[in-house]
């Protein structure tokens, strides 16, 4: 039951890449680290860092319908179950405009 974990295009992955550049290693170990236990269980229930969003934010033309929190930064992301795909939509460090395009 793993799942892939891939961007839905070329820009959002060079945006996420770019961002986490600017980080500390540790931080991006960590953020690395729960993106790839993704693949294993992408809404991991029971783990407070995993949120559904309510409602789902909208990030290019795709929807972003769940977050992770990894310290002071959040990715967000979708599932499509069907074809065993998170597709990984934004980085962003926690703040006003987390959860806006």
């Amino acid at each position: 039951m793993t799942y892939q974990i891939l961007f839905p295009n070329h820009s959002i992955e060079k945006k996420f890449h770019q961002l986490l550049s600017k980080i500390s290693p540790k931080n991006q170990d960590d953020i690395m680290k729960e993106i790839e236990n993704l693949a294993n269980g992408p809404c991991p229930y029971g783990r407070k860092p995993f949120k559904r969003l309510n409602p789902p934010v909208q990030l290019y033309q795709f929807t972003a319908r769940y977050r992770i929190r990894i310290g002071d930064f959040r990715v967000l992301y979708d599932v499509d179950p069907a074809r065993k795909i998170v597709w990984i939509l934004a980085l962003r460090k926690r703040g006003e405009g987390t959860y806006k395009r």
